[in-house]
This record gives structure tokens, C-alpha cells and sequence, in this order.
């Protein structure tokens, strides 16, 4: 199995663990009525799996009916003639970028900065804020089913990691459940104060040091840009493919 069928396929597996998630032909549509954050609610094809322009139609209605915007991510190689196949239905490319891979062989586990703690949340609700207002929103629009999703990141057997200082959360980050030993790093996330001090890779490493410790073997995330890139790059990452985003101008029709 090539690995970007491997990382494609838990795409899947993470998206069908979504609240409401459905099959809507050779796709996974993850939807989350707690939520209508495209980051959240988004579909991705089957790896290798006969697609039409009827498939895509009939996703598009799907995603109306559940109220949320039509949009999709997948890894590139796995359903070639898809990206066509979206473009002629009005779908737009929002970005296309390298995932980068991480195996046990490979992981770098840096120290964890002086005067920071890295540890299990006690408190999901504050974690998801110091995620939220990391990447520039409103962390008072945090609300206790942002902090209950986190939390189910954890007993549904993936990581969430805080990192701490004087009791206070500086940064964050988790990883979805190992689907046949791989699994997804996302929401690495630090807070401007606590920045410049080498947090992001300790965190990046502790994250990924506890799925190798468990069920994976193979760990993927996707950088916000070079800057992001080269500190993953320095714990063990290494760019292995490329991932596309598009999305659908249609208003959802919310329920």
C-alpha cells in the first residue's frame, strides 16, 4: 500500500467518527451538528474509488441538507480526476500543500522549554481558547462543546497535549486515533506571549512520542507555512505528498 493511499485512507477513518457522518457514495461527508466550522465539517473520497459527476452532485445536496458549506480535502494521487470533476460543478481550489510524515526512526525529542510543563488538559474548554486565539480568533466564542470535542479526541484514544506555565495554558495540540498505525498531528498551537522559546517542536515531539508509544507508527501534519514547516522539519518531519482543498460557493441551507 503506497503512503499516500495509507494517509489518505485516515482521512477517512478520522472523518467517519464525526458525530454525523455519512457515506454518501465513494465519499465520507464528517459532519459535526456541534459545529460549522469547515475545518470540521468537510468530505473526503475513498482512495481509488470510481467518482461521477452525479457522485459530486449528490455530495453537494448532502452537505445542503445537513446546513453546511460543500467542501472537501483529500491527498492528490488518490482520486486523480476528482479535482476536474469538482471545478466543472463550481467547486474553487482554496490551497494545495505538502503533508510531511514522521516515523519512530526519525522523531528528534527536543527538551521542553525551561519554566513550561507539558501534560494532559484538566480543563478542554481552555485549551480549545488557547488554540483558537493562537490562530487569531475570538477565544471568548469558545463554548463548552468545543471543549467537549477535544475531549472526545482523547477517549476515542488520540492525544491532547497541553503545554503550561504558572498554571496558565500557553499552547496546545492533539492527534486523532491510529488508523492501521497512522494518525493525524493537528492544532499545534502557541500563544503570542509564549512564543520564539522552541514550544511548538516540543510539543509537535511529545504529541508524536505518545502515538509511537501506543498504536502508530506513522505520523502526518500539515504546516501553516515555511516557518512552521522548518520546525517540524527540525523534530523529524520530512514533506511526503501533497493535499488539495476546495470548496463550494453554495450557500447551506441551514436547518
Amino acid at each position: 500500500m503506497s503512503l499516500d493511499v495509507r494517509i489518505q485512507l485516515s482521512v477517512v477513518a478520522n472523518l467517519s467518527r464525526r458525530p454525523a457522518a455519512e457515506q454518501v457514495g465513494p465519499f465520507v461527508a464528517g459532519f459535526d451538528p456541534g459545529t460549522d466550522s469547515p475545518g470540521i465539517n468537510y468530505a473526503t473520497p475513498r482512495p481509488g474509488a470510481l467518482i461521477t459527476a452525479g457522485d459530486v452532485t449528490a455530495l453537494i445536496g448532502a452537505f445542503r441538507e445537513a446546513g453546511r458549506r460543500p467542501r472537501l480535502e483529500y491527498v492528490v494521487s488518490t482520486a486523480p480526476g476528482l479535482e476536474k470533476l469538482l471545478l466543472e460543478q463550481g467547486f474553487t481550489v482554496e490551497e494545495e500543500h505538502d503533508y510531511l510524515i514522521c516515523t519512530p526512526g526519525a522523531l528528534t525529542t527536543p527538551s521542553t522549554p525551561a519554566g513550561f510543563e507539558l501534560r494532559e488538559p484538566d480543563d478542554y474548554v481552555a485549551m480549545a481558547a488557547a488554540q483558537v486565539e493562537s490562530f487569531g480568533d475570538d477565544p471568548s466564542a469558545v463554548t463548552a462543546e468545543d471543549g467537549a470535542r477535544l475531549r472526545r479526541v482523547h477517549t476515542n484514544g488520540g492525544v491532547t497535549l497541553v503545554a503550561t506555565a504558572g498554571g496558565v495554558v500557553a499552547g496546545a495540540g492533539q492527534a486523532v486515533a491510529p488508523h492501521d498505525g497512522v494518525s493525524e498531528v493537528a492544532g499545534i498551537a502557541v500563544r503570542e506571549p509564549f512564543r520564539r522559546r522552541g514550544l511548538a517542536g516540543a510539543l509537535t515531539a511529545a504529541i508524536t512520542a505518545r502515538l509511537f508509544a501506543g498504536a502508530g507508527d506513522l505520523a502526518w501534519l500539515e504546516a501553516s507555512g515555511p516557518g512552521a514547516g522548518r520546525v517540524y522539519e527540525r523534530i523529524g518531519y520530512r514533506p511526503a505528498g501533497r493535499r488539495l482543498y476546495m470548496s463550494h460557493p453554495e450557500q447551506a441551507r441551514m436547518s
